[in-house]
């Protein structure tokens, strides 16, 4: 069987379970297709996932490091110096515990019973005193990254949302401006010298996190349900397990 898909997952971390929690992640498998949420949350086998992103991931460690020597020294940083906003990277004592994707930013909703969570990448604070969420992305594209204008990228911007949600359930003050660090991969130089070059860019997004309360009732109504969601119909996974079902019935 593979490291990285167990299709036989434990109850406990099903719905329901000692260890099931709402994440950001389960959050956008939801409103990309009820269905496949359902089979994953509900009844324990998960769509197998993507190959590792080990480069995205070095990103992301070497971001934090290296934003973090800035925020122990009350620095501010060039990017965001060269983009002439009005923030600072800021320490609080719960940052380590909000990055770590085993624990996160976690609110416990009443109203549902749903603890929800999400692992942030950065926090920022403007002179409002008002707390910045930032996200790290690397990517290598041909084009300058600028704007997040792709279908693609919506699922970017409701994790942002989301994160701006939980910080204001743990009484934060949070701006609905947030930004993305976007590191992209140069291609057009003239060679490689064992180290791979980036352009950064700071992508600002004013999110407005207003359907997360609705969407995690409605989660919990899913969830409660003995009955399997349609599918939404660009699901490829789903529109795979139909094609592949049908074939096999007619084998037989």
């Amino acid at each position: 069987m593979s490291e990285y898909y167990n299709p036989r997952r434990s109850k406990s971390y099903n719905y329901g379970g000692k260890n099931w929690r709402l994440s950001r992640s389960k959050i956008d498998l939801f409103l990309e297709c009820p269905k496949c949420f359902y089979i994953d949350n509900k009844l324990g086998t998960k769509r197998p996932p993507g190959y590792p992103f080990a480069l995205n991931s070095a990103v992301d460690e070497l971001l934090k490091k290296e934003f973090d020597v800035l925020r122990k020294n009350g620095e501010t940083h060039k990017i965001i110096e060269k983009y002439n906003i009005d923030a600072r990277p800021i320490y609080h004592e719960c940052l380590n515990e909000w990055r770590d994707n085993f624990k996160g930013v976690s609110f416990y909703h009443p109203e549902t019973g749903i603890t929800v969570s999400g692992a942030i990448d950065d926090l920022w604070i403007n002179s409002r005193g008002e707390y910045i969420v930032v996200d790290y992305k690397a990517t290598s594209k041909n084009e300058e990254i600028t704007v997040l204008d792709k279908d693609w990228q919506d699922g970017y911007k409701r994790q942002m949302e989301v994160y701006q949600w939980l910080l204001r359930r743990n009484d934060l003050s949070v701006s609905d401006m947030g930004y993305f660090v976007y590191c992209n991969g140069r291609t057009d130089l003239d060679k490689f010298d064992g180290k791979l070059e980036f352009d950064i860019t700071l992508i600002p997004y004013e999110g407005s996190d207003k359907w997360v309360e609705d969407t995690i009732i409605q989660i919990r109504e899913t969830l409660e349900s003995d009955r399997v969601p349609q599918a939404d119909p660009d699901c490829d996974f789903c529109n795979y397990r139909k094609v592949v079902g049908n074939l096999l019935k007619n084998k037989t």
